[in-house]
Parts: C-alpha cells; structure tokens; sequence
C-alpha cells in the first residue's frame, strides 16, 4: 500500500467550510477550485528562491478563498524553512492598480523579495513595482500571469476554467453527471502552478525536482493539502 501524505494549512474563518460554489442542486453542479494545492507550492517555490527569508502576500480583498490561499503559500513556505515570515496585506479592492503597486513598494521596502499576488487587476501593480526594483520576484494567480512581467515573475497559479466546463460537459456528455459540488484543483489539472519558462534557468535544479515530485504526488493520489483551522500541523 502507498503511503499517503496529508499537509494541513492553517486558517481561522470558519467560512472555509462553505466556499464560494459549495451550492449544488437538480441539475445544478457547484464548481470550487482547490486553490490551496497551487498556493502551497507557490510557497514551496517562494521559500526556495528567496534571499531574506522574507515573503510576502498581497490580496484585493480579505475573502475566504484568498486568504485560505495565503494560509498554503505560508504552509509550503515553511515546510522549506520554518523560520521565513510572512508580510501579509490587502489593497481593499480589485481594480486598483496603482494602490497594488504602493502596497509591494511597502513590502519591498521591508525586505520582502517575493510576493504571491491574488487581486486581479490591482495585482498588475505589483508587477509594475517589482519590475523597477528587479532584485525581486512575483507569483501571480489565476490566470497566467507568466508574460505580464516575465523577467521577475517566477510563476503563476492558474485556473483553467474552459477545462473545469468541460470536465462538467463530459460527464453530461456520457450521461453520468449527478448534482453535487464538483471540486477541482490539481489533481484534475484545473488548478495548478504554471513555471514561467523564461525564469526555469533561474531555479534550482533540486527545487524544480521538489515542485514536480509534489506535483506528481498530488496527481497519484499521495498527497492531500487541506485547509483546518482545529490542525495546523503537518501529518
């Protein structure tokens, strides 16, 4: 029998239990996205790159599935060094970009030199800041972000919604879909981390081995990254 591993990531808000999409009903199907598989390697990837041992995140605004992300970036961090920090912050909106770039020059400034971003058009911002300095990376989100800034951006945290469709589509196709909370993530490659091509020479021959053989595990069915607020420790 294969082993099975479990990594937990911390969290506080007890809305995690009922994300956005969680609904299912007569021919209805909710769709979530398992963020926290991606974001965990993003931090794996962060931790295995920075040179202070500083990180940051940066959200549009403080909702569940954000913050449940930032709690697996963190977790993957410190799975590679217990002793990295987090800076966290929030722009306060989505659109913002020119605020997104204020809050990664405050982060900077800090001695932060890679910031996972999730506030979709705000985040364009901290490519922006992070370009300038150049002595810094980002990791962006849901959609790739690879080309927006490629020579500081390490990766992106990608959700492929057409195949996320299609994966409902098939079932209706084949006539066994049934109502229910479809969830997807990276075991279904609807959600995962995407490295920048442009950054692979850049990154450590031993950590794109680690980031793939996780990859590999989560694929096999080994690895589980759950989010609980009642066991923040790995198992």
């Amino acid at each position: 029998m294969e082993a099975r591993d479990t990594t937990w990531s911390s969290a506080t808000d007890s809305s995690f239990r009922t994300p956005p999409g969680s609904t299912a009903g007569p021919n209805l199907a909710g769709l979530t996205f398992g963020f926290a598989d991606a974001s965990y390697l993003a931090g794996v990837l962060a931790a295995s790159m920075t040179r202070t041992d500083l990180l940051g995140v940066i959200g549009g605004t403080e909702l569940p599935p954000v913050v449940e992300s930032f709690h697996a970036f963190e977790r993957g961090a410190h799975d590679v060094n217990p002793e990295i920090r987090i800076v966290s912050s929030y722009i306060g909106n989505w659109d913002d970009v020119s605020a997104g770039k204020e809050q990664a020059i405050a982060q900077f400034s800090r001695g932060v030199d890679v910031i996972f971003q999730n506030a979709d058009a705000a985040g364009l911002g901290v490519f922006q800041a992070a370009r300038e300095r150049r002595s810094v990376f980002v990791i962006g989100s849901n959609s790739d972000q690879n080309a927006v800034a490629p020579e500081v951006t390490l990766g992106s945290v990608v959700i492929d919604l057409p195949l996320a469709f299609l994966t409902v589509a098939r079932e209706i196709k084949a006539g066994t879909f049934k109502p229910r909370v479809v969830e997807l993530g990276e075991a279904s490659h609807v959600v995962t981390l995407v490295l920048n091509p442009s950054m692979r020479a850049r990154i450590p021959a031993a950590v794109l081995a680690r980031i793939d053989s996780l990859q590999r595990r989560k694929l096999a069915g080994r690895l589980t990254i759950l989010v609980d607020s009642a066991q923040p420790s790995v198992r």
